[in-house]
Parts: structure tokens; sequence; C-alpha cells
């Protein structure tokens, strides 16, 4: 009797809830005898068809018994909203297993009997809708059962955006790693495919036309921790916008904007071109580095456009040019034969190459057009001027406004300062290419990227509601077949128009988008932590590049903190985490900082460490998903949302919450005041889903749940809190019951 009390109020709670915790969409195995451990997941395959806004999704799945012992049990797979199980199969010794849909009210039956056996209130996430099952026959320590299940469902759209969630949460059931996980993606629509964004894992994209678009990701020996998203749009406009937003409340929003020109433009009418390819010819460039870099340029000089432009400088101790003055496509093979007689030999004279690159750029008077200056070199500067301030300081001085510079670091032995300085002054960008990597594809691989200007000196423009903080920064160009991902913050919420204006072929031209809506309360979570991720890439660059300041240092430990972002800053996180949650130990953690910076002296600028800090800060300066802890952070900070908490003394605590001023309430599990807690503050059931003690801050107000049977002291300045009930303003009161029935079961247990 007592038991059933539990399991009735458990059940309706986790029903109740449902809404605000995403289900499962992988199936389980889940053991007769509750002493079993549930089997471990081989590998979780994912095929998702989306044909106009329809999607198909194929789940592979096979288990494994690690065990000792025999296991029987129940394949269930609780289906997604609006969604129809079309296929199911499993085969046993030759015979196909069958299985049946049950509805809402015979799901809870079944899991009232699997929760009475195992009283695992995880299977919960499973309630609330209707389930697929399947009886699993006896499988043998060692031997594995492989599941196939398909469904169908009409995805929900924001005007031209499109969802689709794929929940990939195995980790909770699974005791070892996945040895495998994947997902793959079919997009097709009788309309273009403009954006293919996934704000949670890192996917290939391949473009097949302007209708069909193949997304894909996979990962070995991993836990996934997180739902799997893609958002993608169509639309009949040359440069498609769409907004996404999320906003907390009595706190500043957070956007994340996407621009999406289209896929394809006739290089007839592709915008004119010049280009100048500034290949360094040292010494140190003999052998296979400089073929590999003839290649590249052969590449490029083979994909200009008809109306393009070029010109080549060759460096070494001197400078050479192939023409005095740009010349025209059609001229392209001469300058072929011309790179392919290029041979190695003397220093590397860097500031006279981008000297002369530049006078030939302003000397075409070619202002209408959009310049790029490919510039590949393996070394520091030894000839002529060798100071990089100085190299800066000249380049700078005759750059054309129009002009972009894409660097190629070929080897460790460049300076870095140099070459991002070069790229990031001039909107252009940076790449190195490490050893034993192939320099002709990373630079065919930029320049098929760049090779067709859609509109440059970008600049975006808000009415109706005030945006700030908007990474990247400076706003780069944007290209034909690329993407611009923009993610910032806003003041007031409410309808906007939006206008991006830039040049194109020296004229300007602007788009504009109407009732595009900043929202004044939720959203896409995501949203704030990526922000932030790119913000500290930005700031940590801004150190890098330009020097140390306090300032900026304070602004990322803060950033750090309160999203759980990794950073050279992070570890007194873990060491400290008592110091790092209070604003005079955050203050005190960016001084040490700073001085420890000053003290140590500018970092070095060249070098495989140079190399590997510069690639890593530029990931997060461009990131496409926020940034997770990993690790050996991974066990001690955690991200639910926009939220980061650490473990503190056994307890996972929101970093938001401050020790020093905040004295929490606290919230015993299944108690009454716990109840009343959860139907005031539903969202905060995934905060207290980390453990068994959490500490959480809601609109301000510190909240602490312990469990029930724990001998506990409240964390803080004071030793008791109490909840105001008179300031609760109950509802739900379903929810309230099934709570009470919870409290009730285990005060008779």
């Amino acid at each position: 009797m007592h038991t059933r009390l539990l399991v009735i109020g458990l059940m309706i709670v986790g029903i109740l809830l449902a809404t605000t915790t995403p289900a499962l969409a992988d199936g389980i195995i889940i053991p007769d005898t509750p002493a079993t451990s549930y089997l471990t997941v081989k590998y979780h395959r994912v095929t998702v068809t989306i044909q106009d806004q329809v999607a198909v999704t194929h789940v592979d799945q096979v288990f494994v018994n690690d065990t000792r012992s025999t296991v029987e049990g129940s394949y269930l797979f609780p289906l997604p909203e609006e969604a129809a199980i079309s296929d199911f199969s499993m085969w046993v010794d030759g015979q196909r297993v069958s299985g049946q849909v049950l509805s809402r009210e015979e799901a809870r039956r079944r899991y009232d009997e699997i929760v009475r056996g195992r009283r695992d209130p995880a299977l919960l996430e499973y309630v609330g809708r209707d389930l697929f099952q399947a009886s699993i026959f006896p499988i043998a320590p060692g031997e594995e059962r492989r599941v196939e299940i398909e469904y169908a469902q009409v995805l929900p759209a924001e005007g031209s955006l499109v969802r689709y969630v794929y929940p990939l949460s195995p980790e909770k059931f699974s005791p070892q790693p996945l040895r495998e996980a994947s997902i793959s993606v079919s997009i097709i629509s009788k309309e273009p495919i403009k954006a293919v964004y996934s704000p949670s894992h890192t996917v290939a994209v391949e473009r097949q036309g302007d209708y069909r678009a193949q997304v894909g990701w996979e990962a070995h020996d991993v836990k996934p921790d997180k739902d799997f998203v893609l958002f993608y749009s169509v639309s009949q406009q040359v440069l498609s916008v769409n907004l996404l937003s999320f906003k907390a409340r009595s706190e500043d929003g957070f956007f994340l904007l996407l621009v999406t020109p289209q896929l394809h433009v006739e290089s007839e009418r592709a915008v004119a071109k010049d280009v100048i390819l500034v290949l360094d010819t040292s010494g140190s460039m003999e052998g296979e580095k400089l073929e590999q870099a003839k290649d590249a340029l052969v590449y490029i000089l083979q994909h200009l456009n008809p109306q393009d432009r070029f010109n080549i400088v060759q460096f070494s101790t001197g400078v050479h040019v192939f023409a005095e003055s740009l010349r025209p496509a059609s001229e392209a093979s001469e300058a072929i034969t011309f790179v392919r007689t290029l041979s190695a030999a003397g220093g590397t004279n860097i500031d006279g190459a981008l000297r002369e690159a530049l006078r030939i750029a302003a000397g075409a008077q070619s202002a209408e057009r959009p310049v790029f200056v490919v510039f590949l070199t393996d070394g520091l500067p030894t000839e002529g001027e060798v100071e990089v301030p100085a190299i800066l300081a000249n380049v700078k001085r005759v750059l054309p406004a129009n002009a972009r510079i894409f660097t190629f670091g070929v080897g460790d032995d460049v300076n870095t300062v140099l070459l991002d300085n070069l790229a990031r002054d001039t909107r252009g960008a940076s790449a190195y290419v490490r050893p034993g990597e192939r320099i002709d594809e990373h630079v065919s691989a930029l320049y098929a990227k760049v090779g067709m200007p859609v509109l440059a000196d970008v600049k975006l423009e808000v009415e109706g509601v005030q945006v700030y903080d908007i990474y990247p920064h400076p706003l780069p160009d944007l290209f034909a077949s690329s993407q611009l991902v923009l993610a910032g913050r806003y003041y007031a919420s409410g309808p906007a128009t939006l206008t991006l204006r830039g040049t194109v072929d020296s004229q300007s031209q602007s788009f504009t988008y109407r009732d595009l809506t900043f929202r004044d309360t939720g959203g896409d979570d995501f949203i704030a932590p990526l922000w932030a991720t790119r913000k500290i890439g930005y700031l940590l660059n801004e150190i890098r590049l330009r020097g140390e300041s306090q300032e900026l240092v304070q602004q990322i430990v803060n950033l750090s903190i309160r999203y759980g972002i990794i950073t050279p800053y992070t570890s007194f996180l873990v060491e400290e985490p008592t110091r790092a949650l209070s604003e005079e130990g955050r203050a005190a953690v960016a001084q040490d900082a700073y001085q420890a910076l000053a003290t140590a002296g500018p970092a070095p600028q060249s070098g495989a460490a140079a190399i590997e800090q510069s690639i890593t800060q530029s990931e997060m300066e461009k990131a496409a998903q926020p940034g997770a802890p990993t690790g050996e952070y991974a066990g001690q900070v955690r991200t639910v949302g926009e939220r980061a908490f650490v473990l503190r003394e056994g307890v996972w605590t929101d970093t938001t919450f401050d020790p020093t001023r905040m004295t929490p309430i606290v919230l015993e599990f299944g108690s009454d005041v716990f109840a009343e807690f959860l139907a005031q503050h539903p969202e905060a059931g995934r905060y207290f889903a980390l453990g068994t003690h959490v500490i959480v801050v809601i609109d301000g107000t510190a909240y602490e749940m312990v469990s029930p049977s724990a001998e506990h002291q409240p964390t803080g300045q004071d030793s008791t809190a109490a909840l105001d009930l008179g300031s609760v303003h109950l509802g739900q009161p379903m929810i309230l019951l099934a709570l009470t029935l919870l409290v009730v079961a285990v005060w008779l247990r």
C-alpha cells in the first residue's frame, strides 16, 4: 500500500511536469529483475529524412548484456508528440519480435509496474506520452540485441525556421559510454533551403543544390548529455534572415541571427573582385611545402570569375611580381606557368611583400571591387623591417578600405600575433597549416568560401529594440554558399525591424526584415552560453594581440564563472569554488590573473603553443555551439540550459549564488514546502535533477534542495531559512495532490 502510494505520487508528478522536461526519444531495455543493471548501448544510429516539414526518424540500436546474468525485460520507446510508429523490428534466433503501441493510460499502468519493481525515478522521464513496448526474450551474458524503430512526425516551425529535436540521452541508463553514436539528416524542400544550423552538435553540412541538404554527426566512446537540435529555414529571398531569442526574467535578453545568402551565384553575375596572391619563396619553403603552395595558387587562378583581376607577389630576400598591375582573369594560364617556375631561396621580407601587394591594390583604382590578399608564409620576418608593430603600422598606413587580408601560416615557425592582427584589422581570416597538413587543401577550402562575395562592409541596424555586444566583431563580409551567425544582447523586448546594409560593386545595398520578435521571456536558452563563449574568445584574443588589461581579465573571469566556460582562468572555479562564487572573490581572482600576466611578460608569439592558442581562441570567437566543460572539469562543472553549476563541498551550486550575500531557502525534497515551490516554479525541476543536494538562484532568491533523510545545515550566513508561504500563489492542484501523495508515502514508509 505504502509503496503504491509512492509510485502513484511519482507517476502523477512525472505526467504533469512532463512539459518542463523533454521526453527521451531513444529506446531502453528494462530488465525484469530489479537488481539487474541496465544494458550497455553498443551503438545508437539515427537516420532522419525531412521532406516539406515532415520528419521520418529511423532509430537503430544494439544493446549488450555486460552483466553475468541472463536478462529478460521490456523494450520501451516513448513516442514524441504527434508521432506515429511506422515500423519496428527485432530479431531473435531468426524470428521477428512484434511490439505494440500503448495508449497513455496503458503506458501509465506499465510504468506503475516498472517503477514499483525498480524504484528508479529516472524512468519517470518517459511518462506522459504514448508508449511503444516489446517483450525482450532472454539475453545471455555477452549477447546482443538489435532494435530498429521508425516513426513520423510533423515538425513545428516559427515563420520559415523549422526545428527538429532528437533527445539523445542514453547515458542515464547505459552503464558504459556508447561505442558509436551517429545522426544523419536528409532535408528535402520544395522551396530553397537557406540556413542549416545546429546549436547542440558540431555537424557537417553538405549542400546538394538549393533544395537538398545532408547533415551528419557522429562520435565514439561518448555519453551524449544533450538533445540533438537542428534548425533549417526555407525562403525564396536572395538574403534570408532568421531570429532566435532568449530572455530570463529581470535580465537583458540574448539573440541569435542567422543570415544566409543564396547558395549559388552564376560566375558571370558574381561580384567582380581583385585577388593578389602573395607567396613566400624563402629557402625554408624548399621541397614539398613550396609544391603544395604552388598547387594552392594554381587552384585559385583556375577558379577566378571572368570579370576578376589578379596579380602574384613572390617574396624572399627581395620582392618580385608577375605583372606591374592587376591582370584580367583571361591571363590566368600565363600566371600558372609563372607559378610553376618558382623556386625557393633567400630570407623572408614580409614587410616588403605586403607593401607591394597593397601598392598594387591601391594603384589599380579599384575601390568599387573587393580586394583579397592571400598571404602564405612559413617563417618569421628576417629581411627589411622585422619588428611586428612596425610592419602592422606600415600595412595600416597604405591599406585600402576595400582590402581583406587572408593569412596562412605554414608550419610552427610563424608569428601568430602578426598574422592574426593582419587578418583581424582587415576583416579577413587567419589559418594555420600544421606539420603534416596540406597547404593546398587549406587554401582551396577558404577560397571556395570567399570566392563569391555577396555583401561587403556589413552593418546591422535594429529599430524597435536596442541591441548591443554583438559577435563576431566587427561583422565579416558575406559570401555566397556561406552562413553568418551573429550572437548579441538586447534590452527591451518586442517587435523590431532589422536592416542589413553593405556594399556590392561600390553600390550601397540594404535588406530590410519587419515584424521580427525579440521575446520578453523564455525562448532558446542555448543562446546565452553561446554568446558568452564568443565574447570570451574575443576578449582572449584582444589580450593576446593587444596586450593584457585588468578590465578584460575581469570580464573573462565573470563570464567563465557565470556560464561554466573553460578558459585559462577556470581552474579556480574547481579548486576554490567558494572564492569564485563571491563578487569580492572574483575581483581577487581577476587581480591575481592580471598580475600573473604582467609578471610573466608577453606570451610566445610563435611556436606550436602559440599556434594552438590562436586556433583555440579563434574557434571560441566564431563558435557555433556553446562551450561545455570537458576533461577534468566535466565532473565538477555542469551546465543546465543557460545556468552553470559547480560541485562545492558535495553540493551542486548555481554559480550566480553568492554565499557571502545570500541565505538560501531550504526545500526538503518531498515536503509540503517543496511541493508548493515546484507548483510555483516548475522550471526548477531540471536543476534539482542534478543530484540530491542542489542550490539554485531563481529571480534573485536562492533555494537549496536537500534530501529528506539528510541532517542538514543550511548553506549561507544564517543557520535557518524558511519559505514565506504567504508569498506563494498556489496553483495546479493536481500537482499538489500528487506531491502530497508522495510525501505521505515517504512518511508511511
